[in-house]
């Protein structure tokens, strides 16, 4: 059962929002989808209450980011689930690294600001020292550009700069207002904008997670 661990030292990246939207969008390419909320700000708990769509039926919490109670959870879910997405907190590297040394992939959200680019460089180095003490080559890393703000140069030299960091990178999410909408109806964008350009941006990534997940 792949897991795929959405994980970054920062808050404000978009770091929830990849988790549920991408959720909703493997699903629709046939997976059977659990996600976690291992953050204790539990955003994407809020956000599942909301209403009543994929995520009030997809959404499981942990208990305050608990390394042990995430650990149970996945092997609860083993046989009601193909594939789990785990929402880490920004602040807790523990349960992030514990996230990490459970995960097959793991996506490193950016914004456009030199401080995200900082500690993007943190999350590199702990899912890299997972990979160590796993002595494997999991969790795969790959790094989204996320909340990127069209038209600026910022936005526009993102993708360039997280390439020199010498991971692969994937197709970027944009700042977008479809996505606070979405969130604040408790549905993920393809449940409340199907034909919108923000749920085009995470269809492509949810393809390109997909491709990776199935090698």
């Amino acid at each position: 059962m792949p897991i795929i661990a959405v994980a970054g030292r920062k808050g404000g990246i978009g770091k929830s929002t990849i988790a549920g939207n991408l959720a909703a969008e493997l699903a629709e390419l046939g997976w059977r989808v659990a996600a976690l909320d291992a953050d204790p700000q539990h955003s994407l708990t809020a956000w599942a209450m909301q209403g009543d769509g994929l995520l009030s039926r997809t959404v499981e919490k942990v208990k305050d980011g608990d390394p042990g109670a995430l650990r149970a959870k996945v092997r609860l879910l083993d046989k009601t689930a193909d594939l789990i997405v785990i929402d880490t907190p920004p602040g807790m590297p523990g349960t992030t690294f514990h996230a990490a040394l459970l995960a097959d992939l793991m996506l490193l959200p950016c914004g456009a600001s030199p401080l995200d680019l900082f500690a993007l460089k943190d999350s590199l180095a702990l899912a890299l020292r997972a990979r160590a003490q796993r002595r494997s080559k999991k969790p795969r890393i790959r790094l989204v550009p996320s909340r990127v703000p069209a038209n600026t140069n910022l936005g526009r030299g993102l993708s360039e700069s997280l390439e020199k960091l010498g991971k692969k990178v994937l197709p970027p999410i944009g700042q977008r207002i479809a996505v606070a909408e979405a969130v604040a109806t408790g549905l993920t964008l393809l449940e409340f904008a199907p034909h919108s350009p923000a749920r085009a941006e995470f269809t492509e990534l949810a393809r390109a997670v997909d491709r990776l997940l199935r090698r």
